[in-house]
């Protein structure tokens, strides 16, 4: 079956202005009031250029309010679970402290039991992934960006220059381009070497 034809604003205005010419038969004859026929059809024209002005608003509204209701729909979709993902993050950190602090020792006596812990952890990273949650993991010797990392600390460490990220205290995460948290990081502050006179 067809889908009708969707109602255009020339469309609209078209059929206002074919309607607008179609007058009654006094008016085609002339014979209008006793206040004159010019008068008249000029009182009819603004009124129908009027409603016609009105009618074009109204559709322009209608327009406007479905993009906004897209738009908000579109945002629901992409970021409604923004407070969930955020309050599951510590969830994440917390395994990630576990599997980090185990010893060899520990990791032969209970191997089933970490490697429960370390699958349960990549489900929930994949989880995050599959809703659009990416892992913000810097690594040491890269430079310090504000918008995706937070500085925890300044220390000058030989062999880096300033701004070099130094250490990785916790990783940050992304939900598709909005950032959930910020990478926390330490960062150089090794002054940039100067060339020495002679």
């Amino acid at each position: 079956m067809a889908e009708p034809k969707k109602e255009t604003y020339e469309d609209s205005a078209a059929a206002l202005d074919a309607m607008a010419e179609e007058q009654p038969e006094e008016l085609q004859d002339g014979q209008v009031g006793a206040g004159g026929g010019e008068d008249d059809i000029a009182a009819l024209t603004a009124e129908r250029d009027e409603l016609r002005d009105r009618w074009m608003r109204a559709l322009a509204d209608a327009e406007n309010a479905r993009k906004r209701a897209d738009k908000d729909r579109r945002e629901a979709e992409n970021y409604g679970g923004s407070k969930l993902a955020r309050d599951m993050l510590p969830v994440f950190d917390n395994m990630k402290r576990a599997v980090e602090s185990i010893t060899d020792e520990q990791r032969e006596a209970n191997a089933s039991v970490i490697e429960g812990i370390e699958l349960t952890m990549r489900e929930l990273l994949s989880v995050f992934r599959k809703h659009g949650i990416e892992m913000i993991a810097p690594e040491a010797g890269e430079a310090f960006d504000p918008q995706r990392h937070e500085a925890m600390f300044e220390a000058p460490l030989p062999g880096t220059k300033a701004g070099d990220i130094i250490q990785v205290m916790n990783v940050g995460f992304m939900l598709h381009d909005r950032l959930l948290r910020p990478a926390q990081v330490g960062v150089s502050s090794t002054p940039a070497e100067t060339s020495q006179g002679a």
